[in-house]
């Protein structure tokens, strides 16, 4: 087996990988082979971590577009956390003053179809606060703490208006963790469920920058080893899912806009309606020429 190298491949993933503190390397296995992978490395609902993700956009997932991804999970008999995440971002941008923060981290994300750099801070969320959100009972702000609202407008260089998001999900996630004699990284394996019943599979593996090249060679030269096929139709999770969820919502209001009204709703609509009517001036009244509410007359000269 032949791999490219020489004067013009020094320094290559070194470069691409500037800013970064860490590389995640991922691939998503095709449908075909999901039973497989998951008998294969034993991967089971009863060694599983079950998560439950929710995402928050626009309808018309304007933030996802500008490279931002706000989320929030629920970890089953975990702690639940929130997560604002930049991508693609340059390293350089990002101001040193969140590094402070555990959950903070720069990564390289990186698949069969390139490298991309992103910047996300993760906090803790309380128990319940995501399901009372999600039901619309709270505010979708209140998933983000002061500091991380300040890292989206700072970053971001804008304001978000959590006014317009809306809630898209959730989505039933099962992760594993688990070693293999054949890769010598830790392996994580996420599978998502859509409502719809489609599935994504992604595994992956974490390295620090310094291993970047080694680790990225190595796990896909591990993956071919096993016979993983690839996926030809990859694409993130994160797009994936959301994509789903926004059409869902559009459907259901542009179904809502079409339904014909209800016999209560075309009476109160009459009501309204009667009580719209102006009826004639009478003597002594006010007519339409007078001055409006809030504009004051003009007082006579002289005075």
């Amino acid at each position: 087996m032949t791999v490219e190298r020489g004067a013009k491949t020094r320094g290559r993933v070194a470069q691409a990988m500037a800013g970064a503190d860490a590389i995640e390397i991922k691939a998503t296995i095709p449908d075909k082979q999901m039973a497989q992978t998951l008998k294969r490395f034993k991967l089971t609902l009863r060694n599983d971590e079950e998560r439950y993700i929710y995402f928050f956009d626009t309808p018309g997932l304007d933030l996802l577009d500008a490279g931002i991804i706000m989320r929030a999970r629920r970890v089953v008999g975990e702690q639940h956390d929130s997560t604002v995440k930049f991508r693609p971002i340059e390293p350089s941008k990002v101001g040193d003053e969140w590094r402070r923060y555990p959950d903070f981290k720069v990564e390289a994300d990186a698949s069969e179809k390139g490298m991309t750099k992103s910047a996300s801070f993760s906090m803790s969320a309380a128990k319940g606060l995501i399901k009372r959100v999600a039901a619309g009972k709270r505010p979708i702000m209140e998933l983000l703490t002061p500091a991380q609202r300040k890292f989206i407008e700072r970053t971001a260089k804008r304001k978000i208006d959590f006014d317009s998001l809306v809630v898209l999900g959730p989505l039933r996630a099962h992760r594993w963790r688990f070693e293999d004699p054949g890769c010598p990284w830790p392996i994580t394996a996420e599978l998502w469920i859509r409502e719809d019943r489609d599935r994504m599979m992604e595994v992956s593996i974490k390295a620090p920058a310094p291993q970047a090249a080694c680790a990225a060679g190595g796990f896909m030269a591990f993956l071919a080893e096993i016979g993983a096929e690839r996926d030809n139709e990859q694409q993130t999770k994160t797009r994936w899912a959301m994509s789903y969820y926004a059409r869902k919502l559009d459907k259901g209001a542009r179904k809502a806009r079409s339904a014909p009204p209800k016999p209560r709703e075309v009476a109160s609509q009459r009501r309204r309606s009667a009580t719209k009517k102006v009826a004639k001036p009478v003597a002594g009244s006010a007519s339409k020429n007078a001055p409006r509410r809030g504009i004051r007359k003009a007082a006579p000269k002289g005075r």
